[in-house]
């Protein structure tokens, strides 16, 4: 047992009740119960190091998740270099529409390739309503 684990078991139990239920340090407490949440731990192994039952120690950890969904409190990760947590703001910026030129490419039957770029929309427009009227097109009616 690590000399932390060992000393977060000694503040655990503060007394007993009557009934010779224990009572339990709130911090020494809140502090297992964040021991918990991190990724890896497991909560019966804690519990067992500290002299809880794992049922107990999971009791406490489901309470906290609850309270903490119903009041809204988001969790805060301690981080040990203050300088690797440093606020950067970021600026969020307008996606400006890029105006790209229409383009168009046919590949006709007889391995003919035509490429159109830049043309507008209405050159475009009386070029394909030419081309579908052909008879090489599968879009002709004859």
């Amino acid at each position: 047992m690590t000399d932390i684990t060992s000393e977060l078991k000694a503040r655990l139990i503060v007394g007993r009740k009557q009934d010779g239920r224990c009572v339990y340090d709130p911090k020494a407490k809140r502090e297992l119960i964040e021991a918990c949440k991190v990724p890896g731990v497991s909560v019966a192994r804690l519990a067992l190091d500290h002299g809880l039952n794992a049922n107990l120690l999971r009791t406490w950890v489901t309470a906290d998740k609850k309270r903490r969904a119903s009041t809204g409190i988001v969790p805060v990760a301690k981080t040990l270099n203050p300088a690797a947590a440093a606020f950067i703001p970021v600026l969020p910026t307008q996606a400006q529409p890029r105006e790209t030129a229409p383009r168009l490419e046919i590949r006709f039957p007889n391995g003919i390739k035509v490429e159109f770029d830049d043309a507008r929309d209405d050159q475009l427009l009386s070029l394909l309503t030419t081309l579908s009227t052909l008879p090489c097109f599968d879009s002709t009616k004859a």
